[in-house]
């Protein structure tokens, strides 16, 4: 297990590109799976679970060739599925959440295809009955095997239908789309994820081919193709690192500049931010967050506390409330944060309020933040990171706070972000990695 120590109270200053987006990476390499064709994918982040997606896709004999640092060609056209079967590939796929996405191109393309338990963060129950009843309408079969705890998935010939989804999950949606596209009949998708992972997705598979329409709504319509061909792709920035460097930079004091930020992507991140009173100025696609002594919470018109809560897109994405909870506790003013779709997301205060943080963390999906306005900086701490989220939350209290503070199982931060330690440290950071 690596750590990361800490020396806090350093304020940065320069400029830093955010990554490519790890959620879309993580979707659109799996689609490589729907073509015998050439697929280049550009902006690939260097990190965990993205560099840990390709090679299960090399072990599946996928044809795959590093273009440059951020760049990769597949050829999906040896295809070992005996693979599938394997002891081996059910382990590695309960090690990746982000695995489960490959059931519905294999389902689209070779009408086979297995699911294990799937791993990913500790952050509460994550069912995968959207992805399941999804694919169970298009005509996949699962069968249950007690001694490999895992479901064999066929499918002689996927048809089109018309599904409304129980929740707008955003794998739930890709794993989804990506098997429509190849099925007989029109599919309809309402109540889809309509995040820009999925419209970025369904760019992809339109320019390979497929016709889907209403993309950036939440009704999508397929009409099924007999094959898909070769592409090129660029992944937008990952929106949840520009959102932490936003907030770090605010926690810090700290002047930045966030080069390529995708800013039209953002939705209400930006604005959000200004919320909780951090200034941030737009020049085309980079944010300039200038140094603060002091930021303030607003409160809403009525005088009463303001929220800050999750909600599918256009809302605020759950990925930034760990960041938005950690930055609050060096604000003026009071908030709410209300984290709705996980129930233990918010279970990592407890490290914060050691560090000297005010918060009263109600039930597992609410906790109320009294910010400290930088009268009492936060204490420096030893700290386990549980997820990749909670674990760039610490990072920022880590940097703002008093002292040399310890994060430990940091691999889960490596999980989300490329290369951390180094790019903050070219900001003016001290963090070393043990």
């Amino acid at each position: 297990m690596s750590s990361f120590i800490i020396e806090g109270g350093r304020k940065l200053s320069g400029e830093i590109y955010p990554q490519g987006a790890k959620n879309e990476a993580l979707e659109v390499i799996c689609a490589v799976l729907l073509t015998d064709e050439r697929v280049v994918i550009r902006n690939v982040p260097d990190i965990l679970d993205v560099n840990n997606q390709i090679q299960l896709l090399r072990d599946m004999q996928v044809k795959i060739e590093r273009l440059s640092d951020n760049a990769y060609a597949f050829q999906a056209d040896a295809i070992d599925l005996c693979y599938l079967e394997s002891d081996e590939f059910m382990r590695r796929m309960a090690s990746l959440r982000g695995s489960v996405m490959m059931i519905g191109p294999l389902l689209a393309r070779f009408g086979k295809s297995m699911l294990s338990q799937v791993g990913g963060d500790k952050i509460g129950r994550r069912r995968l009955d959207t992805h399941i009843i999804g694919l169970q309408k298009l005509g996949a079969v699962f069968t249950y095997n007690p001694e490999r705890q895992s479901y064999d998935i066929e499918a002689s010939r996927l048809k089109g239908a018309y599904m409304l989804l129980d929740e707008a999950s955003v794998t739930g949606t890709a794993n989804i789309l990506m098997a429509s596209v190849m099925a007989e009949g029109v599919t309809t998708i309402y109540n889809a994820a309509c995040e820009p992972y999925i419209q970025q997705l369904s760019a992809m598979l339109n320019r390979m081919g497929a016709r889907i329409s209403g993309v950036g709504s939440n009704l999508l319509t397929i009409e099924g193709v007999r094959s898909l061909k070769g592409t090129e792709h660029t992944i937008l920035p990952d929106m949840i690192e520009v959102g932490s460097f936003i907030g770090m930079a605010a926690m810090t004091g700290s002047d930045i500049l966030i080069k390529n930020t995708g800013y039209d992507q953002l939705g209400i991140i930006p604005d959000s931010f200004r919320r909780i009173g951090i200034r941030l100025e737009q020049s085309g696609d980079d944010i300039h967050i200038p140094s603060q002594d002091s930021y303030e919470i607003e409160s809403f018109m009525d005088g009463s506390i303001m929220t800050i809560a999750d909600a599918t897109w256009p809302g605020l994405t759950p990925d930034l409330l760990s960041v938005f909870l950690v930055v609050a506790t060096q604000a003026k003013g009071s908030v709410l944060i209300h984290q709705k779709m996980f129930e233990s997301r918010l279970f990592f205060v407890d490290k914060l309020i050691d560090m000297g943080a005010q918060i009263i963390l109600c039930d597992p999906h609410r906790a109320t933040v009294i910010g400290l306005d930088n009268r009492l900086k936060l204490r420096a701490s030893r700290m386990v990171s549980p997820d990749i989220r909670a674990g760039i939350a610490l990072l920022i209290a880590a940097m703002s706070a008093e002292g040399i503070s310890q994060i430990d199982n940091i691999e889960q931060i490596d999980r989300g972000y490329q290369q951390i330690d180094k790019r903050l440290n070219s900001l003016g950071a001290n963090i070393s990695r043990l």
